[in-house]
């Protein structure tokens, strides 16, 4: 099955390749890793002790940002090695503070493996919620370095628990923990017969809460805001933004609205622009004169929304008319009734969040209407949600500390 494997490796990078002479991410992701060993070389990581934390992309990092920065704290004598596999997280964390050697990670064959755990000598491995890389994890095994899998949630529908996937499952039985986000997926890993887990939640919610007690402060932003509610639209997507073309009149006239597109590229914000016939400011033209006279703000930059809530009186997010929801816990731990489209199933925190009454899933224009006008006139209905949605954040809180408490067993 290795070998299976390893084939199936080198032709997943021939498609990436490929594909990258049409897709600018894909070039990034080829570009990237040119020269990747030669950098690595140039540094003498056998001089330190090295915890190494290994994320797909900026959602994995940022559920496995609270370990790493209180991994940090308490061990000031380690060095933290981040590495990503996608260009989303890369670009953006790169000159992340909280990290001594920020890189890709080398695709996984097995001479990568070897030769990438031969320069880093790692004296422990973090993997955030998934990325089984087999060779790199084979190769751990190898020179006894103890992997930790952090806010692991598994699903029956994963090859590990199908009638063909014995080789994967022996795969995992050779990690040293797992800290599962749930019940469910402990049941699931007893029923291949693994037991080295501990259900310790999720980190994201200690990331989320962490946020709000320390969230930037946008003093343009607070000035457009000033003696109106706002709905924030967080990581729109086209469809997202339409329904409230079509609704933004029928709602109240102390209403205003900022945009924050999930990917805003100057097409896009153009594309909003031409959307609505408000005023529409971008927020890197926002000049305080004109702050308070905008009836919509596009947010025309990256790294704004998690804090950008607090500013929100009711948040709208993005991609439930795709593949799925963007991130609720943002707004939610800001005490926000949060609103987003018809996928999200996939979603633990939005499915509690609805059986709380502090989310609502919508499908049509008319029912974000329906279900933003119940918010905005009745006082009580929109307090029990603002209360549930904070206090979920907050009942779920202390992933982080769990982990640390038993990572200790591997630290020297």
């Amino acid at each position: 099955m290795f070998l299976l494997y390893n084939i199936g490796i080198r032709v997943f990078n021939v498609l990436i390749w490929l594909s990258s002479f049409a897709n600018i991410k894909t070039r990034q992701w080829i570009n990237g890793r040119k020269n990747l060993f030669k950098e690595l070389s140039k540094i003498d990581f056998h001089k330190h002790n090295i915890a190494w934390f290994h994320c797909a992309s900026l959602g994995e990092f940022e559920q496995g940002r609270p370990v790493i920065e209180q991994f940090r704290k308490d061990y000031p004598h380690f060095k933290i090695l981040l590495t990503f596999f996608s260009p989303s997280g890369y670009d953006i964390r790169k000159n992340y503070p909280g990290a001594d050697f920020i890189f890709y990670l080398p695709i996984d064959t097995p001479s990568n493996a070897r030769r990438f755990i031969g320069l880093v000598k790692p004296q422990l491995a973090f993997f955030i919620k998934y990325e089984f890389w087999y060779n790199y994890l084979k190769c751990l095994r190898a020179n006894n370095i103890p992997v930790v899998f952090i806010s692991v949630i598994f699903r029956p529908q994963q090859i590990f628990f199908r009638w063909y996937g014995s080789w994967f499952r022996s795969q995992l039985k050779g990690i040293n923990h797992f800290f599962l986000q749930n019940q469910a997926s402990a049941h699931l890993l007893q029923s291949v017969g693994i037991s080295q887990y501990t259900i310790g939640g999720d980190t994201r919610f200690d990331r989320v809460y962490a946020i709000a007690q320390s969230a930037q402060s946008y003093p343009l932003i607070e000035e457009f805001a000033k003696g109106h509610r706002v709905i924030l639209l967080g990581s729109s997507w086209e469809e997202d933004e339409k329904l409230f073309q079509t609704i933004l009149n029928d709602l109240p006239d102390d209403i205003k609205l900022i945009i924050a597109p999930h990917e805003p590229s100057a097409s896009h914000v153009q594309q909003i622009h031409q959307m609505f016939s408000r005023p529409l400011m971008n927020y890197s033209a926002l000049i305080p004169e004109k702050a308070a006279t905008a009836g919509i703000l596009c947010i025309d930059s990256i790294g704004m929304l998690s804090s950008l809530y607090q500013y929100a009186d009711i948040a709208y997010i993005g991609g439930g008319f795709g593949k799925g929801i963007h991130n609720i816990l943002e707004a939610a731990t800001f005490g926000k009734p949060i609103v987003f489209g018809p996928n999200y199933q996939k979603f633990a925190e939005a499915v509690d969040l609805i059986q709380l009454n502090a989310a609502f899933s919508i499908s049509s224009n008319h029912q974000l209407l329906l279900v933003l006008n119940q918010l905005l006139t009745h006082n009580e209905h929109y307090q029990k949600a603002s209360h549930a949605s904070q206090h979920y954040v907050e009942s779920k809180t202390g992933a982080c500390k769990i982990i640390l408490e038993h990572i200790k067993n591997y630290v020297q």
